[in-house]
């Protein structure tokens, strides 16, 4: 079986190709800034030390490694590879310097609440496409244990290094040149059926091309990802919230999101995805954040059975 094209491991030169220092007018040294951009596991494109963000990321350019050090209203960007310029021009969108959380007007008393007391969560905005695919393809139709597994096997199977002196769990997700020219039984050993594989190939194939969505407007940014066979709204929405930091980019065939929602907006444990566009469409406009902010407000009561595990070893 073919292992992925990496780059060099991490040279564990200190000095960076690029310094930067960006000045904001909120507040960006709590929590992790970047949400779901890395994926979910040890492994990845994000890794957070304290203040400190590490960021690996593609750009036309090339690889680039991120250090990002957070201090109040401040950030001191030192970034690595042939992609670092890049990169660090990107910090600002990154941190949510260009989303607006003061246009999430509340219509009711619970989303008041959750405005007071998550005054200044910002969403991020990556500019990138292809980094995104492969974890949310993962999680597609199956529990979140099962599509963390997937990921990170995906990762340190064929993850690749970044530049610089990166730790040693900050991956690249595998080039799309490289996932382009593999066969959909090759996924099976991260228990990826034939359908989630071959939607990530289909993808790989017009990376190149499909990376230019990022300059488009969301709601063209999501048709043009739909004409991507194995690509619904649910990836597609996922990639542009995470692309491009649209906070309508609202989520619909998840199995939990609208139980969150329908539990915190009309006291329903139960929901689908109607109930839930029904009670977000005083929100339109500002519906992905409302989302966000109800999965940050806890899950409903349990009950029922949890989705089983797949197991798709072997098969």
């Amino acid at each position: 079986m073919p292992s992925g094209p990496g780059t060099a491991a991490a040279s564990g030169t200190a000095q960076p190709d690029v310094r930067e220092r960006f000045e904001f007018s909120f507040s960006v040294d709590a929590g992790k800034a970047l949400g779901r951009v890395g994926g979910k596991g040890t492994l990845g494109p994000v890794l957070y030390d304290g203040p400190v963000i590490w960021r690996a990321t593609d750009t036309p350019a090339g690889e680039a490694t991120l250090h990002i050090t957070r201090a109040g209203h401040a950030a001191d960007v030192a970034g690595w590879g042939p992609g670092a310029a890049d990169a660090v021009a990107g910090v600002p969108a990154l941190m949510g310097a260009h989303d607006e959380p003061a246009a999430l007007v509340p219509h009711d008393s619970i989303v008041a609440g959750w405005v007071r007391r998550w005054p200044q969560r910002r969403l991020t905005a990556t500019g990138t496409v292809w980094e995104h695919v492969v974890p949310t393809v993962c999680g597609q139709k199956v529990p979140g244990l099962n599509a963390r597994n997937s990921w990170q096997g995906i990762l340190r199977r064929w993850g690749r290094r970044p530049p610089g002196p990166a730790p040693d769990r900050l991956r690249l997700p595998p080039a799309p040149e490289f996932m382009a020219s593999l066969a959909y039984h090759e996924f099976h050993r991260f228990d990826i059926e034939r359908r989630r594989a071959e939607a990530i190939i289909a993808f790989a194939r017009r990376a190149g091309t499909l990376e230019s969505v990022a300059r488009l407007s969301p709601t063209e940014a999501r048709d043009r990802l739909q004409a991507v066979r194995g690509i619904g709204p649910w990836t597609a929405s996922i990639v542009v919230l995470l692309c491009h930091g649209d906070p309508d980019s609202v989520i619909v065939g998840d199995y939990q999101i609208p139980n969150y929602v329908t539990w915190h907006l009309a006291g329903e444990r139960r929901g689908d995805d109607a109930r839930m566009l029904e009670l977000l469409e005083p929100y339109r406009g500002q519906r992905a954040r409302v989302q966000g902010l109800a999965k940050s407000a806890g899950a409903p009561p349990r009950h029922g059975p949890r989705m089983s595990l797949q197991d798709l070893q072997g098969r």
